[in-house]
């Protein structure tokens, strides 16, 4: 069947005869891909890579960072307050190490990529290395961003970046060496494709103005962001020092990630950089991993537009118990930004985003409205724990103030999860590294088959 084409920026949809086929069709593949939940405990498959308490299965070694959930004392699993480390640095140290500086985004790049803090001199040329690979050319921007804008900004990121292949003189070279050229190249421009691709949506899709600004090769990418998006290009040193941390915290979280698994899966094929990138972005656009910041900043709305006294901890504790009753909201039953896979007593992204958030509410005259977003995350812990009969302790994930903090910087929703895609590239591109350079087997989990064997029926007899 052919699919929907768009002639002159105008949908055609598929005709009705296609669409009653396409009906049919569902019907055959619905009944035919169904699978007996019980067949996995029968045969002791991991689901989703997971063991039977949720935890993921080893299927990799890494240097690059560690998430802890737990201390062993005395041979037993203790929750402890949750920690992420960058090549052994507690993330909240290098927070703490970063007050009051800029290109803290660059530095932690560094860091992943080559596995230690650089000096003064050393931060200094990579910054400038950034500045001069963050460029675009007039081509580039006309005919790859500017042409067929997209309304999801990360599809329209996944295309940029496979056409950068075109404009590499060595693409397909997978050695380590113009594996690493290729990667800074990637980290230096998404900013600015993220940016002008929402700017072409914004022209073409929305009927706004068009403009487009060129980055400041002295700015920080956190500034750069603030200062391309906005028609003034002004901001405050609070803003850009909240979103430097944001990338920051972004920027890596273990190898077990989605995309970030992703990454390694397509490397340990051979294929090419920009191919690899893609797949990762593909892989974070879901709402289920890099969405789930929006969704989480939508329920929130919803959840204001439901109770209207928000000093009102009964009215939240009864709408938040319909959220997870499936009777409000998207009516999935979950409560987004509450719960982690990993982390169990705290996420220590969302304790530094939301001490930043805290900030940025009182500068922003929205101090009411972080009270609210506190009070509903002690109130949905609670009702989650006792609606589901939980024992082990659950947080709320770094998700849940996110949407707060980008919506108070005047970042629109289309940039939410590219802006995760702009800062977990530095994650990606250490992982990419360490498999080209450990020279690892291709990765091909085992699937178990458990349909029955047919004989082939000729045509005619069918």
């Amino acid at each position: 069947m052919p699919a929907e084409r768009e002639t002159n920026m105008e949908i055609v949809s598929p005709k009705e005869g296609e669409k009653k086929l396409i009906d049919e069709l569902y019907d055959s593949c619905l009944s035919k891909g169904t699978i007996d939940l019980s067949l996995y405990v029968e045969y002791d498959v991991k689901r989703g890579l997971r063991d039977s308490s949720g935890k993921g299965v080893l299927a990799g070694l890494t240097e690059i960072s560690d998430v802890v959930s737990y201390d062993i004392k005395d041979g037993k699993k203790i929750p402890c307050d949750g920690r992420l480390y960058y090549h052994n640095y507690n993330v909240v140290d290098l927070v703490n190490g970063f007050r009051g500086r800029r290109h803290n985004f660059e530095e932690t790049t560094y860091l992943l990529l080559f596995g230690k803090l650089p000096d003064a001199k050393q931060l200094e040329e990579f910054d400038n290395l950034i500045s001069v690979y963050q460029k675009l050319s007039n081509n580039f921007t006309r005919d790859v961003i500017m042409k067929a804008p997209s309304s999801n900004i990360m599809n329209a990121l996944q295309k940029s970046i496979l056409t950068l292949y075109s404009y590499d003189d060595e693409p397909e070279d997978i050695s380590a060496k113009n594996v690493l050229r290729q990667s800074i190249q990637i980290i230096a421009k998404m900013p600015l494709i993220s940016v002008y691709a929402y700017c072409a949506y914004k022209h073409f899709k929305l009927h706004e103005s068009l403009m487009i600004r060129n980055p400041k090769p002295e700015y920080s990418t956190a500034e750069n962001i603030l200062y391309m998006l906005r028609e003034t290009g002004e901001f405050t040193q609070l803003e850009a020092s909240v979103l430097d941390i944001a990338l920051v915290i972004h920027a890596e979280h273990g190898g077990g990630n989605n995309s970030t698994f992703t990454t390694h899966v397509v490397t340990s094929s051979g294929t090419d950089t920009y191919s690899a990138v893609a797949a990762a972005i593909a892989s974070l656009k879901g709402f289920r991993h890099g969405g789930a910041n929006l969704k989480a900043k939508h329920m929130l709305e919803d959840i204001k537009v439901h109770v209207t006294d928000w000093n009102n901890e009964n009215s939240i504790r009864d709408y938040i118990g319909k959220i997870v009753d499936k009777e409000a909201f998207d009516r999935t039953g979950l409560v987004y930004g509450i719960g982690h896979a990993v982390y169990t007593r705290s996420d220590p992204r969302e304790v530094i985003l939301k001490e930043y958030a805290k900030k940025l509410a009182a500068e922003k005259g929205r101090s009411a409205e972080y009270k609210f977003l506190d009070r509903v995350e002690r109130i949905a812990k609670e009702v989650i724990a006792e609606k589901r009969h939980l024992f082990k302790p659950i947080c709320a994930n770094v998700d849940f103030y996110s949407g707060f903090v980008y919506d108070m910087l005047c970042i629109p929703e289309e940039l939410f999860t590219p802006i995760f895609a702009i800062s977990r590239i530095a994650g990606w591109s250490a992982h990419r590294l360490e498999e080209i350079i450990n020279n690892g087997k291709i990765i091909r989990p085992a699937y178990k088959y458990v349909a029955e064997h047919r004989e082939y029926i000729p045509l005619e007899e069918r």
